[in-house]
């Protein structure tokens, strides 16, 4: 089974300017680019790749600010704002990432998604999916994603995994590397092998397994459930959603 992995932030109503959402993904960004080198370059979406690879995103808060403007919804205030970009690496080998911020509609969550390089169809990994899909890589991405933005949670994790979460769905979900804020309560012990740290004052970043965490190995999901109870226990993960 070929695995995908993505990477996202959560968080509900929060009115926020251009400019304040420039300021919050200018550091996001600088944190990224000493994760790892697939962090380190974005590039606008076009009309081909030829011309995508011609369109930079420069990562200061100046610039940013600016697509934030430009990425403002026109109808609808409540819904923020909108931008993305990817990195200019081939087919299953790139990065990609969308931010919605900025919204203050009760029916909306603010999100910060990363799309993650991965394994091609016939399971052989390139050297991006190889760097980028280990718990110190996704690790530094969870946590430049919540000092930034200071979600509600986070989480890096694969797809087969989620899957896997039964319906309905609680409100926090867990996987491979999480972050919770203190906002939702704190996190209880856990069991070895998780490491838990703490991101500044804002919250605790959870790292499942220091091996690559798959939904097809059946200890690493017997592990996620134990730490589901335990989180769930501590009323870490919510109540289920309506």
């Amino acid at each position: 089974m070929i695995e995908t992995y993505y990477a996202g932030a959560y968080w509900g109503v929060r009115k926020e300017s251009p400019e304040e959402c420039g300021r919050r993904a200018e550091v996001m960004f600088n944190a990224l680019s000493t994760v790892a080198p697939d962090f380190s370059r974005w590039l606008k979406s076009g009309r081909s790749r030829k011309e995508a690879l011609n369109r930079p995103i420069e990562t200061d808060r100046a610039s940013l600010t600016k697509m934030f403007r430009r990425g403002k919804d026109r109808l609808f205030d409540e819904l923020g704002f909108r931008i993305d970009g990817w990195n200019g690496a081939s087919d299953d080998e790139a990065s990609s990432f969308l931010l919605s911020v900025g919204m203050y509609s009760e029916r909306n969550t603010n999100v910060c998604v990363f799309w993650l390089p991965s394994p091609a169809l016939d399971g052989r990994e390139g050297p991006n999916s190889q760097r980028v899909l280990t718990a110190e890589v996704l690790s530094g991405l969870v946590r430049a994603m919540a000092v930034a933005w200071e979600p509600e949670w986070a989480i890096a994790t694969s797809h087969s995994h989620r899957a896997l979460i039964p319906e309905p769905h609680p409100e926090r979900l867990w996987g491979w590397v999480t972050y919770y804020s203190d906002r939702v309560g704190r996190v209880p012990p856990l069991p070895a092998p998780v490491r838990m740290e703490r991101v500044e004052d804002k919250g605790t970043l959870l790292v499942l397994t220091p091996e690559r965490f798959t939904a097809s190995n059946p200890e690493h999901v017997a592990l996620a459930d134990r730490v589901r109870v335990l989180l769930d226990r501590a009323g870490v993960l919510g109540p289920p959603s309506p």
